[in-house]
C-alpha cells in the first residue's frame, strides 16, 4: 500500500444530541449492538455532526445511518439532516423526538425523506431501537455505494490542468478517483472541502487533505512519492526514468553503488505510455509499458536504488571529479558519475487551435488516460511510427471508429510490420496517407479537425472531439547547452560520435579516448533514446543502461 493511504474503515454510524447524557447513552447502545461491524460517532450539535460528514467525505468513508435529536439549538435535527443529505444522499435517517414533537417527526418525512423517527425514551432497546436500526442498516446495506479508498481528483472534463494531474497519478501507478466538478459526487467532494468549481483541479488525498490546484510535486509529496534525495552525494545519479534510465538505476544499485534516479514526471518515459508493447523480448504475448516499467521501478527499488520524483534538471556541473545535478528549484545532488537518461517527448503540433487545445481535446501519449472517454466516439491519431500504431488499436478496443493521419506514403517506412498488419486489417480503424492536421477548432474543447492533403493542398474539416498526436520527438537536453557536446536535433553526442576524424576533440581532457556511452565530459554517459544515432527501442535503450553502468564501474576504477 502507498505511504499516506489510509485502510477503508468501517461504515459510520452517527448520532447527533445536545445532551450529553442522550448522546452518550445512544452511542453506548449502538456499540453494543452494532460495533463489531459500524464506527459509531458522535456529535453534540448539528454544526458539529456536518463537520464529522465533512471528514468522513474527505477521506472516503461510508456513512450508513444518521441519528439526530430534534430538539437542538442553533440546527435542529430535521435541518441537520436535510444539510446531511448533500453529502451522503444514501444515508439513512432516524429522527429523535419526544412524544409532544410526533407532528414534526411525521412531517419530516416529507421534508428531508425521513426514513424513520423514535421517540424518546427508547428502553428497552431491544424493542424499541434495534429492530428499527436493524432495518435501517438491511435497506442502506442493500443500496450503499461501494467505499472510494482511492485519492480523488475533482476537476472539470475539458481542464487541461486536470487532465494532467490524471496522467501524473496514473503514470506513476496511484490509484485513484475521477470526479467531474458538476457531477454529483464532484459536488459533495467540494462541499465537504468548502471550495467551489473555480479552485479545480482538487485533489483529496486518501487521508483527507484537501489540495486545491496543486502541482505535481505537491501531489507527489501527499501520495507517498519521494520527492527529496535523502542524500547530498552518490556513486551514480541517473537523469531519466525510462527503460534506460530504470535499468541503469537497477544495475547500478545491484552491483553496490550508492544510487539515485531523479525524474520530473513519471517513470517509464514513452516507453511507459505505450498501451501494447508486443516486440520485447521474452513476453510473446506482449505487455503494456506501464506494467513493464512498474515492474522494472520495483526491481530497482528492491535492490537498493533510490527513485525521486518531480526532479526537473536544468544544469550539469563539474567540479574536478565530482559532476552535480541542478533542479529547477535551485537545489543539487552531487555524484562521481551521471548517466543521462531523458529520453524525448513528443513534438507538438504547428498551427491555429493546438496550443489553446491541448488536453482539452488535442493530446500528445495520453492514449491510456483518455481511452475509457472515447467510448463510441470518432478519434484521429496523428503519426506514422509505433507509437501512433499501438494508440490506434488500443483506442479501436471502444471507440466507434479510429482515423490513423499519417503525413508518408505508406506505414512501412516507420513501423514496425506486425503492427502494420493489425492496424490495417482492424475494420475499426483507417488509415489516411499523404495527409496532414493543420487545425483544431473549438470553443473551450475540440469540436474539429481540419485534415489537408499534401498533394493537392485540398483541406477539409471533420468533426471530432478526440486527437492523439505522435509525430516523433525532441530531446530534454536544452539545460545541457554549453557543458556537452550535442548534434543539431540536440541528442548528446557519445563515445565514437565525439570523434572528429578519428581524433578525440582538443576538449578533451583524458589520455584515453571516450567510452563506448560516454559524452564529452568524462564521467557522464548517455543511454537510450537522449543519445545520439540510438536505436529508440525500449530493447536497447535497457541494453544501453545496464551498459552504461559497466562503463561506469571502469570509470571509478581510475578515479
Amino acid at each position: 500500500m502507498i505511504a499516506g493511504q489510509a485502510a477503508v474503515q468501517r461504515p459510520a454510524l452517527l448520532t447527533v444530541d445536545d445532551d450529553p447524557a442522550v448522546s452518550r447513552s445512544v452511542a453506548r447502545d449502538l456499540r453494543r449492538r452494532y460495533g463489531e461491524d459500524y464506527r459509531v460517532v458522535r456529535a453534540e450539535s448539528g454544526e458539529a455532526g456536518m463537520e464529522v460528514l465533512r471528514e468522513l467525505k474527505l477521506r472516503g468513508e461510508q456513512a450508513a445511518v444518521l441519528v439526530a435529536d430534534h430538539r437542538m439549538p442553533g440546527m435542529s435535527g430535521i435541518e441537520f439532516l436535510e444539510h446531511a443529505m448533500d453529502l451522503y444522499p444514501q444515508a439513512r435517517r432516524v429522527l429523535l423526538t419526544a412524544y409532544a414533537d410526533t407532528d414534526v417527526a411525521i412531517d419530516a418525512v416529507n421534508v428531508v425523506d425521513l426514513d424513520h423517527y423514535l421517540l424518546k425514551p427508547w428502553d428497552p432497546p431491544e424493542e424499541k431501537l434495534y429492530p428499527v436500526l436493524d432495518a435501517q442498516l438491511e435497506a442502506w446495506v442493500a443500496s450503499a455505494p461501494r467505499p472510494v479508498a482511492e485519492t480523488k481528483v475533482v476537476g472539470h472534463r475539458w481542464s487541461a490542468r486536470s487532465s494532467e494531474l490524471r496522467e501524473f497519478l496514473a503514470r506513476n501507478q496511484v490509484p485513484y478517483r475521477w470526479f467531474t466538478a458538476d457531477g454529483p459526487e464532484g459536488r459533495r467532494l467540494l462541499e465537504a472541502a468548502g471550495l467551489d468549481e473555480r479552485a479545480v483541479p482538487v485533489v483529496v488525498t486518501t487521508d483527507g487533505e484537501v489540495l486545491a490546484a496543486p502541482s505535481d510535486a505537491e501531489v507527489a509529496a501527499r501520495v507517498g512519492l519521494s520527492v527529496e534525495p535523502a542524500a547530498a552525494f552518490y556513486d551514480l545519479v541517473v537523469v531519466g526514468g525510462g527503460p534506460a534510465g530504470l535499468s541503469a538505476a537497477l544495475y547500478g544499485a545491484s552491483e553496490g553503488l550508492r544510487t539515485a534516479l531523479v525524474e520530473r514526471t513519471a517513470t517509464g518515459g514513452q516507453a511507459g505510455q505505450s498501451s501494447r508493447i508486443e516486440n520485447y523480448l521474452g513476453f510473446p504475448d506482449g505487455v503494456s509499458g506501464s506494467q513493464l516499467t512498474e515492474r522494472a521501478r520495483r526491481q530497482a527499488l528492491k535492490f537498493g536504488a533510490e527513485i525521486v520524483m518531480t526532479r526537473d534538471a536544468v544544469g550539469l556541473e563539474v567540479a574536478g571529479s565530482a559532476r552535480s545535478v541542478r533542479f529547477a528549484d535551485g537545489s543539487t545532488v552531487g555524484a562521481h558519475t551521471v548517466i543521462l537518461a531523458s529520453g524525448v517527448s513528443y513534438r507538438e503540433l504547428d498551427g491555429p487551435g493546438f496550443a489553446a487545445l491541448t488536453g482539452s481535446g488535442v493530446y500528445y501519449g495520453s492514449a491510456l488516460t483518455e481511452a475509457p472517454a472515447c467510448r463510441d466516439h470518432d478519434v484521429y491519431v496523428v503519426g506514422g511510427a509505433n507509437s501512433a500504431g499501438q494508440a490506434a488499436m488500443f483506442l479501436s478496443r471502444t471507440a466507434r471508429s479510429v482515423t490513423l493521419v499519417v503525413r508518408g506514403e505508406s506505414l512501412a517506412a516507420s513501423m514496425s510490420h506486425y503492427l502494420i498488419e493489425q492496424v490495417t486489417t482492424n475494420p475499426r480503424i483507417r488509415v489516411l496517407t499523404r495527409t496532414e492536421v493543420v487545425e483544431a477548432v473549438g470553443d473551450g474543447h475540440l469540436e474539429q479537425i481540419v485534415l489537408q492533403d499534401r498533394d493537392t493542398g485540398d483541406k477539409r474539416t471533420v468533426d471530432t472531439g478526440w486527437l492523439f498526436v505522435f509525430i516523433g520527438a525532441a530531446p530534454h537536453t536544452a539545460w545541457l547547452d554549453g557543458t556537452l557536446a550535442r548534434d543539431e536535433h540536440g541528442f548528446v553526442r557519445a563515445g565514437h560520435d565525439l570523434l572528429v576524424d578519428g581524433h578525440v576533440p582538443a576538449s578533451w581532457p583524458l589520455d584515453r579516448p571516450p567510452y563506448h556511452l560516454e559524452t564529452s565530459v568524462p564521467g557522464v554517459f548517455a543511454a537510450g533514446d537522449v543519445r545520439a544515432e540510438s536505436a529508440k527501442r525500449v530493447a536497447s535503450a535497457v541494453g544501453e543502461g545496464a551498459m552504461a553502468v559497466m562503463l561506469v564501474h571502469r570509470y571509478l576504477e581510475q578515479l
